[in-house]
């Protein structure tokens, strides 16, 4: 009985951050479906009494991100030398090589060290590289995107976003604060960010509220 209220309490946090993510709801219907195959076989074959195994995971291709790109293209502008090295890095992240990508990255900031939207996005393909953790020099990549272009809300939104696929919310929510209140009250994308602060904002509600009677560590 415990399995199914954890399989269940996954479900919907899995849906609730497919929306925090940004990722197409085409690709909801596939996690709904394999949320479904996974109860299944948990009702055939689940055996709980036995211990877990370590496996390493394989590098394989990613979804594509419509949203996030689209939402990148409104942010940081369209149609200017910083695509190429947007549409390589997007390629090779997707086709599974995430480091070739924070490396290219690398290469644009170097040959434009002052632009943030490069550096943005340097510290995202680093955060992909590090299987989705936000490492010391994917932080370094975006304090500088920040330090660069203080007003703009690009940098603050991205990094919050790499926090929230590290799986570190309460740290995101700061950063996507920030990207809002930078946002112009007629941007196209202002609603997207306030719709996910508040999304945010309830989550981590609820984990407080969750957490309110477990007894601190000794």
């Amino acid at each position: 009985m415990i399995g199914w209220i954890v399989l269940a309490g996954i479900g919907a946090a899995a849906f609730a951050l497919l929306w925090l993510l940004g990722l197409p709801r085409t690709l909801w219907s596939f996690a709904g479906a394999a949320l479904m195959l996974g109860a299944a076989g948990y009702a055939l074959q689940a055996r709980p009494e036995l211990s877990g195994a370590l496996v390493e995971a394989a590098k394989k291709a990613q979804p594509d991100e419509p949203m996030l790109r689209d939402l990148r293209g409104a942010m940081f502008g369209r149609f200017t030398y910083i695509d190429g090295y947007f549409f390589a890095a997007d390629a090779l992240v997707r086709g599974g090589d995430p480091e070739k990508a924070a490396r290219f990255m690398q290469g644009g900031v170097r040959s434009s060290p002052n632009d943030a939207a490069l550096w943005t996005w340097y510290g995202m393909t680093l955060v992909e590289a590090d299987g989705r953790t936000v490492s010391p020099a994917a932080g370094v990549a975006f304090r500088r995107a920040v330090a660069l272009a203080p007003k703009h809300p690009g940098p603050a939104f991205f990094y919050g976003l790499a926090h929230v696929r590290a799986g570190q919310f309460a740290a995101a929510l700061p950063w996507w604060k920030r990207a809002l209140t930078l946002t112009p009250p007629d941007a196209s994308y202002r609603k997207d960010i306030a719709t996910r602060v508040a999304l945010l904002e309830q989550f981590l509600a609820i984990q407080a509220s969750e957490g309110q009677g477990t007894p601190p560590a000794s």
